[in-house]
């Protein structure tokens, strides 16, 4: 998913459950501008559990390779509809939000 498909999404109302798979250190330095649920990907394994199996996931990082792992974590074990977020938070900073931060 594009960082443009999930403006629209949010804009549309129709805002899919985001997950954050950064570390905390990472949450502080750049944030989306709405909830996510963040499980970093090293805690992924013992945690995914709490995610919904009926629900889109979009998988979220600095740039987009940690969720793309995320996705094909999340996709083995019964999520099949997650999706990565391509470009990540820097995407997002980018071409949606420019005060997000950069890192």
């Amino acid at each position: 998913m594009t960082v443009e498909e999930l403006k629209r999404l949010r804009d549309e109302g129709r805002m899919p459950l985001v997950l954050d798979v950064r570390e905390p250190v990472e949450l502080s330095l750049a944030s989306f501008p709405f909830p996510v649920v963040a499980i970093p990907l090293g805690a992924l394994s013992a945690r995914f559990r709490e995610l919904p199996t009926d629900r889109t996931v979009v998988c979220a990082c600095r740039s987009g390779g940690r969720s793309a792992w995320a996705v094909e974590f999340l996709r083995a074990r019964g999520i099949a509809l997650a999706e990565n977020l391509e470009g990540g938070i820097l995407a997002w900073s980018s071409r949606i939000d420019p005060h997000v931060p950069r890192y």
